[in-house]
């Protein structure tokens, strides 16, 4: 069974001969690898390892394509630069972080409509046709199930205003939310209309949106039902209209709004932070009908690479979410360096072997 076979019965919950695997790993964790001498200088993660999907993330949501980001500050280990949203960010030079928000230059509605709005256009310029197109004709020749990824309407709106204006804005102007989550909803699909008219269609869609932290979403369920949801439903009434099954990510805590998500069309449900406070055996006797799953699998166990941590793991969790033929294998976060290569080889040999049909 090829990967594009398997990932494709997967997201159906149809009979597979094992249950499907991808990763995602922090870029100095397969840097390191190559260091080692575990990776050839130009081998991916996905072929070395026989992942089922590949995947590209072709489109710039960045306000101002023409922008040149501007250093405002550095040091031995940082460096901060504004961006093409006007943010103003901080990051690290020497390893792969999440950037530490600095300012923000739109801060309301009335700059957001001034700065950021009317360059919001759907265009040629935002696509990487090529990346797209080599993707999608490498994954054709390994017989593998191609993504479209990028992010949806949340991960589009923190970046130019922020995490904390955004959700201060949920209070006081939701309006302004509303607007910006239909402005992103409009440019992602115009975007992927464009693409797949030029290049043809993935066989699947995957939007990364991180909507909780640990213990709780960013926001109420019912704010997120009224400001978030609508550029969703959008966007995923747009896939499904071509026939596209969704791949969701969101790392935090986001069980609270896993009922309405559900509802509006995903088709697998992808990272399920357990630190979070994620119970994938929880979730999956909840939605094992409804969705597949990918992920959930504890990586601070991968982090003691020890092989009876790893076994007890994957023991307690595999035999039963392989169940209904829904289950990708993933940790339920990006693989550190701290993982050893022989710790992760072990982590795929064991899971595909307790996940054998």
């Amino acid at each position: 069974m090829t990967g594009k076979e398997r990932a494709s019965r997967i997201l159906k919950h149809e009979k597979i001969d094992r249950i499907g695997l991808f990763e995602h790993f922090w870029g100095d964790t397969w840097r390191k690898w190559q260091r080692e001498g575990h990776l050839a200088g130009d081998e991916t993660v996905e072929d070395h390892f026989g992942f089922d999907i590949i995947g590209s993330g072709p489109f710039r949501l960045v306000a101002d394509l023409d922008f040149v980001p501007e250093v405002v500050a550095e040091d031995e280990d940082t460096i901060t630069s504004l961006d093409g949203n006007g943010a103003t960010l901080k990051r690290h030079k020497h390893h792969e972080t999440t950037p530490e928000h600095v300012d923000f230059s739109v801060k309301d509605r009335v700059l957001w409509e001034k700065n950021i709005k009317p360059l919001l256009t759907p265009s040629p310029e935002r696509i990487n046709f090529e990346a797209y197109r080599n993707a999608k004709k490498k994954a054709e020749e390994k017989g593998k199930f191609f993504t479209c990824g990028g992010v949806n309407v949340f991960e589009s709106i923190h970046p130019v205003c922020g995490h904390v204006n955004m959700l201060m804005g949920m209070i006081d102007d939701p309006d302004w939310i509303a607007d910006m989550v239909d402005t992103y909803a409009k440019l992602i699909v115009e975007l992927q209309k464009i693409l797949f008219e030029a290049e043809g269609c993935p066989d699947g869609l995957w939007y990364y949106e991180d909507l909780g932290y640990k213990g709780s979403p960013f926001m109420s369920p019912q704010m997120f039902r009224d400001m978030i949801l609508p550029g969703y439903e959008y966007s995923f009434n747009s896939a499904k209209s071509k026939d596209l099954p969704i791949i969701f990510h969101s790392c935090g805590f986001v069980e609270p709004l896993l009922p309405d998500i559900v509802k509006a069309g995903i088709d697998c449900l992808q990272v399920i932070e357990v630190k979070a406070g994620m119970d994938l055996l929880k979730l999956y006797d909840l939605y094992k009908n409804d969705i597949a799953f990918m992920g959930g699998i504890d990586v601070r166990v991968l982090y003691s690479n020890d092989k009876a941590l790893i076994d007890k793991e994957l023991e307690a969790k595999i035999p039963i979410v392989k169940q209904n033929n829904n289950f990708f294998l993933h940790s339920d976060h990006s693989i550190p360096d701290t993982v050893d290569y022989e710790t992760y080889c072990y982590f795929v040999e064991r899971g595909l072997e307790l996940g054998k049909y």
